[in-house]
């Protein structure tokens, strides 16, 4: 179908404006009464010069804010003394997690892995990386991803407690 001048200045001046092809096709037949499927207003576009812009980047998305603190073991907690290490100075206080003074990075997958009850990752404080699962037995599977790594005693300490606050906090325990 062949346009008028008039039509296709029109064209090029909603292309100008940001308008899509859809809004083309749309315009074309409300104000001309002229109807175009989406590939010969495509071949159209090309063929007047015009271009569609496109759609500006979306801005990166924000990393989320730290998650507070995991709570500390309950005093009933029967394996809560297996975690206590000696008195800090007064005025000092040790975060929730932070066995030794190790940091780990805990996280919960959204989607569990297939045969798991729950699984998720974790980041122990020499910055290597391993995947974890509690099956459908309970039974407890970690497979970092440096063969043969095994976390040290306080990364594991802070890797337990974070895990159970975590498993607390989403209902498992």
């Amino acid at each position: 179908m062949e346009l008028s001048d008039q039509q296709r200045q029109a064209v090029k001046e909603w292309l100008a404006a940001g308008a899509t092809l859809s809004d083309v096709q749309q315009n074309l037949k409300r104000e001309f009464g002229v109807t175009m499927t989406y590939i010969d207003t495509r071949l159209l576009v090309l063929d007047i010069g015009a271009e569609v812009k496109d759609k500006p980047e979306p801005k990166p998305m924000q990393a989320p804010a730290p998650k507070a603190a995991p709570a500390a073991p309950q005093p009933d907690d029967p394996y809560a003394e297996d975690f206590e290490d000696e008195e800090l100075p007064p005025g000092e206080a040790k975060l929730p997690g932070e066995a030794g003074g190790a940091k780990v990075a805990l996280t919960l997958d959204r989607l569990v892995v297939p045969g798991a009850m729950v699984s998720g990752t974790v980041i122990f404080s020499d910055g290597v990386k391993a995947r974890w699962l509690i099956d459908q037995q309970g039974r407890f599977g970690l497979d970092p991803e440096t063969p043969g790594y095994k976390p040290s005693s306080p990364d594991l300490q802070a890797f337990q407690l974070q895990l159970r606050a975590e498993l607390q906090r989403h209902g498992y325990a």
